[in-house]
């Protein structure tokens, strides 16, 4: 009976193991690894970025632009711009997959720092000037709000769209926080939770099959706004072979390990930067849509209140995936540029 139990405590330990520890990743060109088939960028530390370019060609550009992609997106993102309204500004756009996503090497030791500084390195490698656009996206501006913070020399205009909230800041008014985190589907408030307070069991969280651990994760298009769902439909009329690819390297590498810095315990408060640009030097902008199911435009609003040198847009009935509409996509990139024409309303 003793040897029966110790045998089943340690299957119990051994499966316990195995459920929260994660497998190695799929390094792209390395053995058992995806191929790797884009442009890439090395690191100080040997790490790869893989990139994409978009417009003009960048040494003849009059503007240079860093766009962020959020979560589970990549490089290859839906990019609704005409090559036209490209040269017409004399802009150029470069695209990269954020460490363990696509293409680009994971960094099991990622930070909202580490990752503003590989933004930083990478702009330098490819030669993009003293001082470049950074465009945020959602998960992406941990990275957007980390330029503000450590690098905001480098910046020559700087675009949170759609940023992401972590319900832990300790500036969010507490009922606020609380109502926007409850409208939240409970799979996802459970699955926040866990991110920031035992990021150990986040693994498990995922992968259990028990509850349902995320409907964000899932894709399940519950959480989209109607006006979103009309632009997925007139995404999916765009092929995107690469779409495969977000994951390949594995997700908790990828989304993951995206929660954990994006939903951890920030190096910063970020309702206590002060004005980087006091001589009004560099535009920062804010957008949201009115309409988003992911963040709240309460809690938006707030931040741009206490951030008072930040300007705050907010479409009417846009969603969270503004980017990838025309209108909007344009009057994002002409409003931080020295450009005539009137910024989307």
């Amino acid at each position: 009976m003793y040897a029966a139990a110790l045998v089943f405590g340690a299957s119990s330990l051994i499966w316990a193991y195995k459920s929260i520890t994660p497998p190695p990743p799929k390094i792209c060109g390395k053995p058992n690894g995806p191929p790797v088939t884009s442009p890439r960028i090395k690191l100080s530390d040997g790490r790869n970025l893989a990139y994409k370019e978009h417009g003009v060609p960048r040494q003849s550009a009059k503007y240079r632009v860093i766009i962020v992609h959020g979560f589970d997106s990549s490089k290859d993102l839906y990019l609704p711009l005409s090559e036209e309204f490209m040269e017409k500004l004399g802009l150029y756009i470069v695209t990269y997959d954020r460490p363990g996503y696509g293409e680009s090497d994971p960094n099991p030791k990622r930070t909202l720092k580490s990752e503003t500084l590989d933004l930083e390195e990478f702009a330098d490698k490819l030669q993009l000037g003293s001082k470049f656009y950074v465009v945020g996206l959602s998960m992406g501006n941990c990275i957007g709000w980390g330029c503000l913070k450590y690098i905001p020399h480098r910046l020559a205009g700087a675009a949170l769209v759609v940023p992401l909230i972590n319900y832990w800041w300790p500036s969010l008014p507490p009922k606020l926080s609380n109502d926007a985190y409850k409208q939240l589907p409970k799979s996802d408030q459970r699955m926040f939770w866990i991110a920031h307070h035992i990021p150990g069991l986040l693994y498990w969280w995922l992968t259990q099959k028990w509850f349902t651990s995320s409907i964000i994760v899932a894709r399940d298009p519950i959480v989209f706004s109607k006006r979103d769902l009309e632009t997925i439909k007139t995404m999916s009329q765009v092929p995107n072979p690469n779409e495969c690819k977000v994951r390949q390297q594995g997700e908790y590498e990828s989304l993951h390990r995206d929660l954990m810095v994006g939903f951890g315990s920030w190096e910063f408060e970020p309702m206590g930067l002060k004005n980087p640009f006091p001589e009004n030097e560099t535009n920062v902008h804010l957008w949201q849509g009115r309409e988003d199911k992911l963040l709240s435009c309460q809690l938006q609003r707030f931040i741009a209140e206490k951030l008072p040198w930040i300007k705050y847009h907010e479409i009417a009935e846009g969603g969270h995936l503004i980017i990838h509409e025309n209108a909007p996509c344009e009057a994002i990139l002409k409003s931080l540029l020295p450009v005539e024409e009137p910024p989307f309303k």
